[in-house]
C-alpha cells in the first residue's frame, strides 16, 4: 500500500506522543485482563518493532517512488519531534524473526520477560501491526518457497553429480579396458618377438651344438682309437708280464725244488763227515730273493725283464750250487772210499806182520784247512714239539667254531639278533682299551669277566648273557680272542703304547678262563706264524697265493699287501704277544704262576736264533720283541740273557746282513745299533708306555 513507506514516521511520530507510551499486547484478549488497566501504564513498542525499523523499511524506502519518499520524510518529520523512542532489545540478531522462522514459528509467541507489549489503540497501529503480521507471513512463504527451490536445486545439481559421475565412471572402465587391450597387445608382441628371438637363439645353438657335436665325435672317435691302441699295449704288456710272472712262478718252484734237494743232502752230512752249511745257506739266500722279487712284482704289479734276469741268475746260480754240492759229495765219497780202501790196506798188512803189534797206527783225517769251522748249521724247521704244539692250538680253534656253527649259520632272526649282540658285548670293551686310568680299566675286566661267567651285563641299553643261547659262551671266547689279536694287529701297530693295556687284560682273562688264553694263541699263530716261531714251507702242487697267506701275508683280488704293511702287523702282533708274557693281572692271585710267563718268551728266542734268519722279518721282529720285553727278560735270566745277545750281535748278524738286500737295511740297523747301545749300557731300558703302580692308583 502506498502509506507503507511511511512506516517509520509514523512510529516516530507516536514514539513522542501520549499514546506512544501507551503499553500494546495483542494478546491481552487471551489473557482476560482488564482492558482500562492498560490505560494506566505507560505504551510499548512491539517486539518486533526493531526488526522491522532496521530490515525492511529501510529496503522498501530504497524501492519506493520519490513522491512517496519526499511525503513520508514530511510526515515523518512531525513525528520526531520529543526525544527518541528507545529501540527494543529484541533488534539484536538473535531475536529476530528469521531465527523465529527456522525456529519453527514458535518465537512469535514468546513475550520478553523484561518488556511488556505495547498497546495501539489508534487504527492506524493497528494497520502496522497488521502489515508486520503481513510482512512475516509472506516472508515465511518466501522462505518456504526459497528453501524448496534450494532443495529442488541441490536435488537436481546431486542428480547431474550423479549421472555426470555414473559417466565418468563409465569413460574410465572404457579408458581402463582400453588400457588393459593395449597393454595385452603390447605383451603379446613382446612375447611374439622374444618368441622370435628365443627361435632363432635356439636355431644358433643347434647349429653351434651340431658344429660342437661334431668335433667332439671326431675327439671321441680319436680317443676310442687312442683306448683301444693302449688297451691293445696293456693286454700285451700284461701277456707279458703274466708270462714273465708264470716263468717267476715256475723259477721259484723249481729253486723251491733244489732247495729240498739241497736239504735232502742233510743224510750224506754225518755219513761223509764234511761241512755242507755253506751250501745251504746259501741255498736259502737265494730262495729269499726270489721271494723278495715275486712279492716287490706283486705289489708292483707284473714283473720287469730285469726282475726275470734276475731270477733267472738265482736259479742258474742254484743249480750250479746243487752241481757243485753233488760235485762236494762225490769227492766226499771218493775220498772216504780211499780212506776205507786205506784202511784196509793197513789192517791187511798189520795182520801180515804180527811181530810189529806195538806199530803206531794212524788213521787218515780229512784235511779242513786253516780255516775250517765245526759244523754250525741252523734249523729250517720248527721243532717237532713246537709244531706238535701249534697244531693242537689249531685243532681246538677249529673245534670252537664247529661248536657254535648252528648259531653263526642261523636264519631265525632271534639267533642273529642274540649272535650280534653278544658280539658287541665282546669286542666293544676290547675296542675301549687304551692307556687310560688303572680303574677305568678295571671296570673294562669286569664287564668281560661277569660276561664270560654267564652274569648280564648292559650292552647297547639292554641286558646280554651267553646263557641266552647253549652256543653263547664258545661264540663269545672265539670272538673275544679274535678281538684281542686284532687290536693287536691294528691297534698296537699304529700305537706300541697301547700293546701293554690291552696285555694287561688279556693276561688277567687268559688268567680266569684258560680256554681263552688258548683261543688268542690260535689266532696269534694263523696270522703271525713267526710267533710260534714258524716258517711255513712251500709244497709241490700248493698255490702262490695260499702259501703267500700261510707266511702271513693278506691277498686281495690276487694282490699282496705291500712289505711295509705286513711287517707293521707283524709288529704290532709280536709286541702284543711280548707285552703278555710279561704282565699279570694286577687284582688276581699272585700265588699262581702265569698262564704263559716269560719262559715262553725265552723258548721263543731261543728258537728263532735258531732258524735261518727271513730277510727284513727277522730283523723286525726281533728288535720289536727286545724292546718290549728285553728288560724282562734282562731281569729274569741276567747272565744268560747277556750271553743271547752277544750271540746275536757275533752270529746272527752276519746271517741276517747276508740276506738282506740294500734297499732293506733299515730294520737290519735298527735292531743292530739298539743291541749296540744296550750292550754300552749293560742294560735294556723299560719299554715306553709300561705300565707302573702309579697306573693302578689313578
Amino acid at each position: 500500500m502506498p502509506s507503507e513507506g511511511r512506516c517509520w514516521e509514523t512510529l516516530q511520530a507516536l514514539r513522542s506522543s501520549d499514546k506512544g507510551r501507551l503499553c500494546y499486547d495483542r494478546d491481552w484478549l487471551l489473557r482476560g485482563e482488564d482492558v482500562l488497566q492498560e490505560c494506566m501504564s505507560l505504551p510499548k513498542l512491539s517486539s518486533y518493532s526493531g526488526w522491522v525499523v532496521d530490515h525492511v523499511l529501510p529496503h522498501i524506502q530504497k524501492n519506493a517512488p520519490p513522491s512517496e519518499t519526499s511525503a513520508s520524510s514530511v510526515s515523518t518529520s512531525a513525528l520526531d519531534q520529543p526525544s527518541s523512542v528507545p529501540r527494543s532489545p529484541l533488534r539484536n540478531p538473535a531475536f529476530s524473526p528469521v531465527s523465529s522462522a527456522t525456529s519453527n514459528g514458535t518465537k512469535d509467541k514468546q513475550e520478553s520477560p523484561h518488556t511488556e507489549p505495547m498497546v495501539l489503540q489508534s487504527p492506524r497501529g493497528m494497520k502496522v501491526e497488521g502489515c508486520i503480521r503481513m510482512y512475516e507471513l509472506v516472508h515465511r512463504m518466501k522462505g518456504a518457497e526459497g528453501l524448496r527451490q534450494w532443495q529442488e536445486e541441490q536435488e537436481k545439481k546431486v542428480q547431474a553429480l550423479s549421472e555426470m559421475a555414473s559417466e565418468q565412471l563409465k569413460r574410465f572402465d572404457e579408458r581402463k579396458e582400453l588400457k588393459h587391450h593395449k597393454e595385452f597387445q603390447d605383451l603379446r608382441e613382446v612375447m611374439e618377438k622374444s618368441s622370435r628371438e628365443a627361435l632363432g637363439q635356439q636355431e644358433k645353438l643347434k647349429a653351434e651344438h651340431r658344429h660342437r657335436a661334431k668335433i667332439l665325435n671326431l675327439k671321441l672317435r680319436e680317443a676310442e682309437q687312442q683306448r683301444l691302441k693302449q688297451e691293445e699295449q696293456e693286454r700285451l704288456r700284461k701277456e707279458e708280464g703274466q708270462a714273465r710272472l708264470r716263468s717267476l712262478y715256475a723259477l721259484q718252484e723249481e729253486v723251491l725244488h733244489l732247495s729240498q734237494q739241497l736239504d735232502s743232502s742233510d743224510q750224506h752230512r754225518d755219513l761223509l763227515q764234511v761241512d755242507l752249511s755253506a751250501f745251504r745257506t746259501r741255498g736259502n739266500q737265494l730262495c729269499g730273493l726270489v721271494s723278495g722279487i715275486i712279492r716287490a712284482t706283486s705289489e708292483n704289479g707284473f714283473p720287469t725283464v730285469e726282475d726275470q734276469a734276475a731270477a733267472e741268475g738265482a736259479l742258474q746260480e742254484m743249480r750250479d750250487l746243487l752241481s757243485n754240492l753233488r760235485q762236494e759229495i762225490s769227492r766226499a765219497c771218493e775220498e772216504k772210499r780211499r780212506r776205507d780202501e786205506e784202511e784196509a790196506r793197513i789192517k791187511q798188512q798189520e795182520a801180515q806182520m804180527p811181530q810189529r803189534p806195538e806199530a803206531h797206527k794212524e788213521s787218515p783225517v780229512p784235511n779242513r784247512g786253516p780255516g775250517a769251522k765245526p759244523n754250525e748249521d741252523l734249523q729250517v724247521k720248527v721243532q717237532d714239539s713246537t709244531m706238535q704244539w701249534y697244531q693242537q692250538l689249531q685243532e681246538a680253534s677249529s673245534r670252537c667254531v664247529l661248536a657254535f656253527e648252528g648259531l653263526s649259520n642261523s636264519k631265525d632272526s632271534q639267533a642273529k639278533k642274540i649272535k650280534m649282540d653278544l658280539q658287541k658285548a665282546a669286542t666293544i670293551p676290547v675296542s675301549q682299551i687304551s692307556t687310560i686310568a688303572g680303574s677305568k680299566l678295571k671296570e673294562i675286566f669286569d664287564k668281560i669277566h661277569s660276561l664270560l661267567s654267564g652274569k648280564p651285563v648292559q650292552s647297547g641299553g639292554h641286558s646280554v648273557s651267553v646263557t641266552l643261547n647253549p652256543q653263547g659262551l664258545d661264540f663269545v671266547q672265539y670272538k673275544l680272542a679274535e678281538k684281542f689279536v686284532k687290536q693287536g694287529e691294528e691297534e698296537v701297530a699304529s700305537h706300541h703304547e697301547a700293546a701293554f693295556p690291552i696285555a694287561v687284560v688279556a693276561s688277567g682273562i687268559w688268567e680266569l678262563h684258560p680256554r681263552v688264553g688258548d683261543l688268542i694263541l690260535a689266532h696269534l699263530h694263523k696270522k703271525c706264524p713267526y710267533s710260534v716261531p714258524f716258517y711255513p714251507a712251500f709244497k709241490e702242487g700248493m698255490a702262490l697265493e695260499d702259501y703267500q697267506r700261510m707266511l702271513g701275508y693278506q691277498v686281495k683280488d690276487s694282490k699282496v699287501e705291500q712289505q711295509d704293511n705286513f711287517l707293521k702287523r707283524m709288529s704290532g702282533m709280536i709286541r702284543l704277544y711280548a707285552a703278555i708274557i710279561q704282565l699279570r693281572w694286577p687284582y688276581g692271585n699272585r700265588q699262581e704262576t702265569h698262564p704263559h710267563g716269560l719262559n715262553h718268551g725265552w723258548r721263543w728266542l731261543a728258537q728263532i736264533l735258531n732258524m735261518e734268519p727271513l730277510s727284513d722279518v727277522t730283523a723286525t721282529l726281533l728288535f720289536d720283541f727286545l724292546e718290549v720285553c728285553g728288560n724282562a727278560l734282562m731281569k729274569q735270566y741276567q747272565v744268560q740273557f747277556w750271553k743271547m745277545i752277544l750271540l746275536i750281535k757275533e752270529d746272527y748278524f752276519p746271517r741276517i746282513e747276508a740276506i738282506t738286500s740294500s734297499g732293506q737295511m733299515g730294520s737290519f740297523i735298527r735292531l743292530k745299533q739298539f743291541l749296540e747301545k744296550c750292550l754300552q749300557h749293560r742294560e735294556i731300558p723299560v719299554p715306553k708306555g709300561f705300565l707302573t703302580s702309579s697306573f693302578w692308583r689313578s
